[in-house]
């Protein structure tokens, strides 16, 4: 029987425990660059005991932002504020991770406080939005070009090179984003995707660039460095992407070299109607893990420890994926833990607020951990 505060194995990676944060965009960012509100906002997570960090979705070209304020990762400059912000993250026992994106149609958008729909040129947004189809997402938002099967290369390299970069930076995991409307997801869903070539029509067809990319990532990010994809299980339209069809493009990622599969839903269309509430999208975290035999992360509406827990214990999943309850309280992890009496470590300078018999958190040694990774996961030189 698994617990929310177990660790967890992947790889050469083991993870202090089950409560991983997930990618929540900031849009606090200039061109592309970390800021002190990311280092701010992610090393609160680490010091809160989340067995992973996971970074905003991160941008592998400037086009592919979904708002002018968005993280990047698309050239060699943005590494070294990274580099801080992972740093922090692993010296406090968590483990730091990326999520690689490209927004595709739904790119060059305002932040959700500044506007709707496409941002002007005159505003810092941009022309040259991409996607599978010239199809746009909803009235307001930027008519797509289609990506040109040279394109479609370039982004599968820009994928890659954004791995190198991250490892560089000292990540741990990459998640490859492939949900929520965004480009990848674009591709694998008839609803948006109305291409006739190698890249459209069939499932085969319309899932190979994702297929192209975990392959191109895997071959650029160390062999012992764990491998996520967040898909969005269905569209919640008929005649859209489905379960069954994620099943099957698990199976396929497995066999890639991926690990673990993030399992959300949605973003694709505006009017589809989504049957909102607690743990509405852990059902397919659960058919996913049982028919792809594959790990998971469980992610929606994930509030309690009572739920988390129980997700877990119940084997819909291997690990619970948490975004605004994260927000609403970066030491979650701490709560959840005294609420169900599982231990966990707290910061040495927390030990006098924590429950009683709980152990101070071990400061890691930095430079053993990186030249340790250096040693055993070795990337081929760009």
């Amino acid at each position: 029987m698994t617990h929310l505060f177990d660790p967890l194995a992947i790889r050469d990676i083991t993870f202090a425990n089950r409560v991983f944060v997930s990618p929540m965009c900031e849009y606090s960012s200039t061109d592309g660059f970390a800021s002190d509100w990311h280092f701010v906002h992610l090393g609160s997570r680490a010091v809160g005991g989340a067995g992973l960090v996971l970074t905003e979705a991160t941008a592998v070209v400037p086009e592919g932002r979904i708002s002018p304020q968005d993280l990047g990762i698309w050239k060699d400059d943005h590494i070294e504020q990274l580099a801080r912000v992972v740093r922090f993250i692993h010296e406090q026992g968590s483990v730091a991770g990326m999520q690689l994106a490209h927004a595709g149609r739904k790119a060059s958008t305002y932040a959700p406080w500044a506007g709707h729909g496409t941002v002007p040129e005159s505003e810092g947004g941009w022309k040259n939005v991409v996607a599978p189809s010239a199809v746009a997402f909803a009235d307001g938002y930027p008519m797509p070009r289609e990506l040109s099967i040279e394109g479609i290369q370039n982004v599968v390299s820009a994928f890659a090179a954004a791995a190198r970069r991250a490892c560089e930076a000292g990540f741990r995991v990459i998640e490859v984003h492939a949900a929520h409307g965004y480009l990848l997801h674009e591709f694998l869903s008839p609803l948006s995707n109305q291409r006739t070539d190698a890249y459209g029509g069939s499932f085969e067809n319309r899932t190979r660039i994702l297929r192209e990319i975990v392959a191109a990532v895997r071959g650029s990010w160390p062999e012992g460095a764990p491998l996520f994809v967040r898909i969005s299980a269905t569209d919640w339209i008929e005649g859209g992407w489905d379960i069954q069809q994620s099943v099957e493009l698990a199976r396929q990622l497995k066999e890639l070299g991926t690990d673990l599969i993030d399992c959300s839903s949605g973003g694709n269309v505006p009017h589809a109607k989504v049957p909102v509430g607690a743990g509405y999208q852990t059902q397919f975290a659960e058919q996913i893990r049982r028919e792809a035999e594959i790990l998971t992360g469980a992610v929606g509406m994930i509030t309690s420890p009572v739920q988390a827990e129980h997700i877990l214990v119940t084997g819909q999943a291997d690990a619970v994926i948490i975004a605004r309850e994260l927000l609403r309280d970066p030491y979650w992890p701490l709560r959840a833990a005294r609420e169900l009496g599982q231990p966990i470590s707290w910061p040495v300078q927390y030990l006098r607020a924590a429950p009683e018999g709980s152990q101070a958190r071990v400061p890691v040694d930095l430079k053993n951990l990186e030249s340790c990774f250096e040693e055993q996961h070795a990337i081929p030189e760009r």
